[in-house]
């Protein structure tokens, strides 16, 4: 077999059935096998999707043990000659996935391939390529002088910015929410560390790649990841757990070599981690003070897609008062979407795109697409599910 994907999933699960349909779209022609362990989600994950695929080995765990656990479990089983991590909330473009085997097969000395992210308004996501967090490259993060220097080679290293984003380059860190693997690698170096329980095991994995002899490599092929909607990212519990894995890998990888080191190091570790709550909840706290208690009151939709598809979500329009405006619309007849010069007078905030019109792989092309002014986030709408699909709802 070629390719096993492994999905972990926890109370995602219409964004996980958005994924499982753009992977069944890219894996059409592949000898390939999907693996999804659910981390004991409470929202009827596997219920809802296991008749929708059937393709699907489906794994329940009956507590959450964590990314790295769960991920070990599937991979423990997995048959394909390379392995592919990815994230639920995430969708792939028709060719990423085949683009990312063809370049393992073409070089041998790779150990795993991450591919360009993007967020959902189109923006480069630059955890898409990461240097090692060494004591230097954690001091310069931490500090703000990567902010300050974000170009800078011996500044900037842990988000790699000095890299082009359109071009294949080999880096150190791949992120785990799409993080192709050989098998045989991973027979070699062992499999992610348990010690993790969330965040934090995608460099280390990258890193034991690097010293087992292999190169880690960024390709510029796109897939959307929502970054985080099985994650609570403003909770105290985030912060903890991505700091506490940040204190993990440099116990175990720079403490003996850097004893001296270690109270300044966890020091800024918990001061950063206060630090970053306290921005993740501003914008909260201003909300409830100001009374808005939805955020999504009053935005502005742009429906493209077909008429079948138009006649759905006016509905869900009517239903969720969305302020939304349609367009019947496909990649043959209107192939630039919503930057079509008849659709350029006024600004949305969101442009959804129907996926029976456009391809994935055109709709990241077009939402990644640079223009000058407010870029709309992106949502989805598919008539197989009807479900419209974006960042901070399900419709």
């Amino acid at each position: 077999m070629k390719l096993s994907v492994v999905i972990v999933s926890y109370n995602v699960k219409y964004y996980l059935e958005q994924c499982l349909f753009s992977l069944r779209k890219a894996g059409r022609s592949l000898d390939s096998e999907i693996w999804v362990v659910d981390n004991a989600s409470h929202d009827g994950t596997v219920e809802y999707l296991r008749s929708r695929f059937p393709e699907v080995h489906w794994m329940e765990n009956e507590e959450n043990v964590g990314f790295a656990r769960a991920n070990n479990m599937a991979i423990r089983q997995a048959s394909g000659e390379y392995v592919l991590l990815l994230n639920p909330d995430t969708f792939v473009g028709e060719h990423t996935v085949t683009g990312c085997l063809d370049f393992l097969d073409a070089h041998p000395e790779a150990g795993a391939t991450g591919v360009a992210m993007l967020k959902d308004d189109g923006g480069f996501a630059w955890e898409s390529r990461r240097g090692l967090p060494t004591p230097f490259t954690s001091f310069c993060k931490m500090s703000g002088l990567g902010t300050v220097f974000p170009y800078s080679r011996r500044f900037g290293r842990y988000y790699m910015r000095y890299l082009a984003t359109d071009e294949v380059h080999e880096i150190e860190v791949i992120s785990g929410a799409f993080n192709m693997l050989r098998h045989t690698a991973l027979d070699k170096i062992g499999l992610l560390d348990e010690d993790f329980f969330m965040y934090g095991e995608d460099i280390d994995l990258s890193y034991r790649l690097l010293r087992g002899g292999y190169k880690n490599y960024y390709q510029p092929l796109q897939i959307l990841h929502y970054k985080g909607e099985s994650t609570h990212k403003s909770s105290f519990r985030y912060v903890h757990v991505f700091y506490k894995a940040m204190l993990i890998f440099f116990d175990k990888h720079y403490r003996r070599h850097n004893r001296w080191l270690t109270p300044f190091i966890c020091g800024a570790v918990v001061m950063r981690g206060l630090i970053d709550l306290f921005i993740r909840q501003k914008d909260r706290l201003i909300h409830l003070l100001r009374g808005r208690t939805d955020r999504e009151v009053g935005r502005t939709y742009l429906f493209l897609g077909r008429p079948e598809a138009i006649e759905m979500v006016c509905k869900l329009a009517v239903e969720h008062d969305l302020r939304m405006d349609f367009v019947a619309a496909d990649a043959t007849g209107m192939p630039d979407g919503h930057h079509d010069p008849s659709l350029s007078a006024r600004q949305y905030d969101y442009v959804v795109y129907d996926v029976g019109a456009y391809r994935y792989e055109q709709i990241l092309n077009l939402i990644s697409r640079k223009v000058k002014g407010r870029r709309p986030r992106l949502g989805t709408y598919s008539t197989d599910t009807q479900k419209l699909i974006t960042l901070t709802r399900v419709y």
